[in-house]
């Protein structure tokens, strides 16, 4: 499979797909995915695997079911709808709250200047 014939909504549909064993064993944490020229790169997860309550330290007993884990999947797609760059990286940040499944998204868009520079696209300007 060539990774630049994949659209990006199905380059993190896979993303999720092989995370999806690591979720069920969490409650809490953030996906994140770093994408270069609109192709997915280095992804994974970012979490603190145990939780305390007061001194009592303890790992989660489970995380998300599969329901939740289909309702993240797609938060996470509709939010390709908002992305205007081509570099950067998305985090969803997730937490079960009273098993509702709570989720944020942030975008960072990614420049070099380099590039900017050197581009043939942009005309010379008087810095």
């Amino acid at each position: 499979m060539i990774l630049e014939q994949l659209p990006l909504a199905r380059q993190l549909d896979l993303v999720f797909r092989e995370l999806k064993e690591e979720l069920t064993s969490l409650t809490s944490g953030t996906v994140f995915v770093q994408i270069r020229n609109n192709m997915v790169g280095k992804f994974g997860i970012r979490a603190f695997p145990l939780e305390s309550k007061g001194t009592e330290v303890k790992k989660a007993e489970s995380g998300l079911s599969e329901s939740h884990q289909l309702s993240f999947r797609q938060t996470a797609l509709e939010s390709l709808k908002l992305k205007k760059w081509s570099h950067g990286e998305i985090q969803f940040e997730f937490a079960m709250r009273k098993d509702l499944l709570c989720t944020s998204v942030t975008f960072e868009s990614n420049y070099n200047m380099a590039n900017l520079l050197s581009s043939p696209r942009n005309k010379p300007r008087d810095w």
